[in-house]
C-alpha cells in the first residue's frame, strides 16, 4: 500500500508540472501573436529614415558625417539634408576681363599659328599691303577669333608705317579712301587700331575723320596709344562714341621674364578697374607660349579672356 501511494503522489507531481508547462504555452502563443499583428500593421513612419533623404522640418539636424566623406563628390549638400531651408543662390562670381590684341600680323604664317591655337577669346590685328595680308586674315576668322584691321598711322620719329598708311596732311576725302581700301582688302573686321601712328593721332581734324569712319561704319576702334598726347579719346567724347585705350604693351622687351612682369601689372590693373587691354606681337617669339600656359590658371584665379566689344559694352 504504502509504495501505491508513492506512485500516485508522483502522478500528481507530474500533472502540476504539465499544467504548468501548458499555461506557459500559451502564454508565450499569445504574446507572439500580438507582436505579429503590430509588426503587420506598422507604418513607414515608424522606419527610420537613412540620413540622405529629405527629413521634414521638425526632425532634427543629421549628425555629421566622417571629415573623409563630406569632402567626397557624392557627399549630399546641407540642403538635402534639410528640405525645410530655403535654397539660397549663391553671391555673383567676380570676374575680371582681360583683352590680348596681337598686333603685326600678316608677315608670315608661322608666326601666327600659335596665337591661333590659344583656348580663349583673343583679337589678331592684321596690317594690310603685306604678302600674308589676306590669307592671314581669312584664317583668323576661320579660328573664331576677333579681326582687327591694323591701320598704319605717321609716327612722329618719321619711321616708315607701310602699305596702306595714313600720313599729316591727308585731306579726309583720302583717309577714307585709305580706309576703305584696306577694309576691302582684309574684311570683314570687327574694329581698327592704329599702328605706330604717334603723330596722326595727336591730329584732331585726321582723328575726327578716322573715328567718323568707324562709327559711320560701325567698326570697333582701340587707341593703340603710342603718344601719350592721343586726342582719340577727346574726339570720340565729341562725336559721342565709346572707344578703348590700350594699357599695357607686353613685349618692349622680349624675354619671356620681362613678358611675364608686364603681364602682371595688367592683371592688376584688370583687378582694380575689371578690365584691362594688353597689346603684343606676331613676332613675339616668347608671347603665345606664356599667354598659352597661363589660360587654365587665370580662368580660374576669375579672368575671362574678352574682346574690345565685351569691355565697351560693359562700359569701360
Amino acid at each position: 500500500m504504502k509504495r501505491k501511494k508513492y506512485n500516485n503522489e508522483l502522478t500528481l507531481k507530474e500533472k502540476i508540472a504539465a499544467a504548468l508547462i501548458a499555461a506557459m504555452c500559451v502564454s508565450v502563443s499569445v504574446a507572439a501573436f500580438f507582436i505579429h499583428e503590430k509588426l503587420a500593421n506598422a507604418t513607414e513612419a515608424d522606419v527610420p529614415l537613412p540620413e540622405h533623404v529629405n527629413t521634414p522640418a521638425t526632425t532634427s539636424a543629421a549628425p555629421s558625417a566622417p571629415e573623409k566623406l563630406r569632402d567626397s563628390p557624392g557627399f549630399p549638400s546641407a540642403n538635402l539634408l534639410s528640405a525645410s531651408l530655403p535654397e539660397e543662390n549663391p553671391p555673383p562670381e567676380k570676374r575680371w576681363n582681360v583683352v590680348f590684341v596681337i598686333d603685326d600680323a600678316g608677315n608670315n604664317l608661322r608666326e601666327l599659328e600659335p596665337f591661333l591655337r590659344f583656348p580663349g577669346d583673343i583679337t589678331i590685328s592684321v596690317l594690310p599691303g603685306l604678302q600674308h595680308s589676306v590669307q592671314v586674315a581669312r584664317m583668323v576668322r576661320e579660328a573664331g577669333k576677333t579681326l582687327f584691321l591694323h591701320q598704319p598711322m605717321e609716327a612722329l620719329g618719321g619711321e616708315e608705317p607701310g602699305p596702306g598708311a595714313i600720313y599729316k596732311g591727308m585731306s579726309a576725302d583720302e583717309v577714307r579712301a585709305v580706309l576703305e581700301a584696306n577694309i576691302r582688302e582684309i574684311g570683314p573686321v570687327a574694329g581698327m587700331n592704329n599702328h605706330q601712328g604717334s603723330l596722326i593721332t595727336e591730329d584732331e581734324e585726321i582723328m575726327k575723320t578716322v573715328l567718323e569712319f568707324c562709327r559711320d561704319n560701325r567698326f570697333y576702334f582701340l587707341d593703340s596709344r603710342t603718344s601719350p598726347g592721343s586726342v582719340a579719346p577727346k574726339v570720340s567724347r565729341e562725336l559721342g562714341m565709346t572707344i578703348a585705350t590700350r594699357n599695357i604693351f607686353l613685349d618692349n622687351e622680349r624675354d619671356a621674364a620681362s613678358i611675364i612682369n608686364y603681364m602682371e601689372q595688367g592683371l592688376s590693373i584688370a583687378r582694380e578697374r575689371n578690365a584691362v587691354v594688353m597689346i603684343g606681337h606676331a613676332w613675339s617669339t616668347e608671347l603665345a607660349g606664356i599667354i598659352t600656359r597661363s589660360y587654365s590658371s587665370l580662368s580660374e584665379q576669375g579672368y575671362n579672356f574678352s574682346t574690345v566689344a565685351d569691355i565697351m559694352r560693359g562700359g569701360q
